[in-house]
């Protein structure tokens, strides 16, 4: 009776065992490492547009952005691959204590295994297997004890093979991971050369930040003729999202130019809409922001602030511009100094994808999320290929980085 509730007890363990493998730890690996092809991507853009633009005239606060990013792109590789060696360190430690554990269990196993099989030696030569069937007080009961002698048999057998091979498993999988831990170790590595490499361009960078507070002043009218241009298309935005406001109103009998009137299919739209918040996709298939909504200082002249009503996203040479929610096109219209902008509309929420040079939708076209709106321009100034992307409820302006995933 305690033997067998000993087994039992040892295959409810194992059962356990095997449930509390690092399920999570798994997510998190995958999301580290999905994260880490990203900054690389990231890095390599940024490589490829410095490489491509080093025979045009660019400005030196262009420059220092595109040093100062690559400098941080590096710095969050570097950071999410010691967290991708830490995890898999903490995973090896954590299956190295349940072979440990799964060890004793085996090696008690077979201890009794083998009492039982000595036990069971003894027994042929004094015939006590013999009697104790012959003492059946029927034909069934001795059938019984004969068939509960070699179930019981094979059951410990059979136990003994499990644990094994699940012994073999983990002993598998922690090479696995130590195999792992040394591809991060080794990719730590090249990620530290990379940091040398890039202390080059920190010098770089210091040069051109000497320049550019020799001349700060002058920077900073530049600064704000840039941001003048901002605004005007961003005022012409605003005019396209009352003029449409005031389109689709007339048609359900409202004059409004400030709120859309909602039908309940509308309605249900926006609700949907918001649930999402926080969880939309990125408009572009990879991409990384140059300018953050709101106001803010300028990243190079910190004395200027500049001020945005979207974010700016840099993205591939010839990157489409990718619906975040399902919607309706309102409008597609040429924005002067920003070429095209494609608005959704989400009930009363509205996206907007401006910058493009070729757009592939018009007026009233029923999109899905994912679906490719546009072609988005490349400067031939400085080689960008950016997408202005910007988020209304109405005529209020909103946060995009409130409502996209990681943004």
């Amino acid at each position: 009776m305690k033997l067998k509730k000993f087994t039992y007890s040892f295959l409810i363990f194992g059962f356990l065992i095997l449930l509390g493998l690092p399920a999570n730890a798994q997510t998190s690996r995958e999301e580290l490492e999905k994260r880490r092809q990203e900054l690389r991507s990231e890095i390599k853009r940024i490589n490829e547009l410095r490489s491509s633009n080093k025979q045009k005239e660019r400005s030196v606060l262009s420059e220092v952005q595109d040093l100062d990013q690559q400098i941080k792109s590096t710095e969050n590789l570097i950071r999410v691959t010691n967290q991708q060696a830490n995890l898999l360190t903490r995973e090896i430690n954590s299956n190295s204590s349940k072979i440990g554990r799964l060890r004793k269990e085996l090696e008690a196993l077979k201890e009794d295994y083998a009492r039982m099989i000595e036990k069971s030696y003894k027994s042929k030569s004094t015939n006590s297997r013999i009697m104790f069937l012959l003492s059946s007080e029927n034909f069934l009961q001795a059938y019984k004890r004969l068939q509960y002698m070699k179930q019981y048999t094979a059951y410990r057998k059979q136990q003994g093979d499990e644990i094994q091979a699940r012994t073999a498993e983990l002993q598998q999988l922690n090479k696995n991971l130590v195999n792992q831990k040394e591809e991060k170790d080794k990719l730590i590595a090249e990620n530290r050369q990379t940091r040398a490499e890039l202390e080059k361009n920190r010098i770089a960078q210091r040069e051109l930040m000497k320049t550019i507070r020799s001349k700060e002043s002058q920077f900073a009218s530049q600064i704000k003729q840039k941001q003048q241009e901002i605004n005007k298309i961003d005022q012409q935005i605003e005019e396209m999202i009352r003029a449409s406001i005031a389109k689709d109103n007339k048609e359900s009998g409202s004059e409004s130019r400030d709120t859309y009137k909602l039908t309940p299919a509308a309605k249900a739209l926006a609700a949907d809409f918001i649930k999402n918040k926080g969880k939309l996709p990125w408009p572009v298939r990879t991409g990384v922001v140059t300018m953050k909504f709101g106001t803010q200082p300028h990243p190079v002249v910190r004395s200027t602030t500049i001020n945005s009503n979207g974010v700016r996203i840099d993205t591939d040479n010839n990157g489409k511009a990718r619906a975040v929610f399902n919607g309706t096109v309102s409008e597609v219209q040429a924005v002067k100094g920003a070429n095209k902008a494609v608005m959704l509309r989400h009930g009363d929420y509205l996206t907007i994808y401006n910058n493009l040079s070729k757009v592939f939708v018009k007026r009233g076209d029923v999109v899905n999320i994912g679906q490719e709106l546009g072609e988005v321009a490349t400067s031939r100034s400085t080689g960008k290929t950016t997408l202005h992307f910007l988020i209304y409820k109405n005529t209020q302006k909103m946060n995009p980085a409130d409502w996209i995933v990681q943004m």
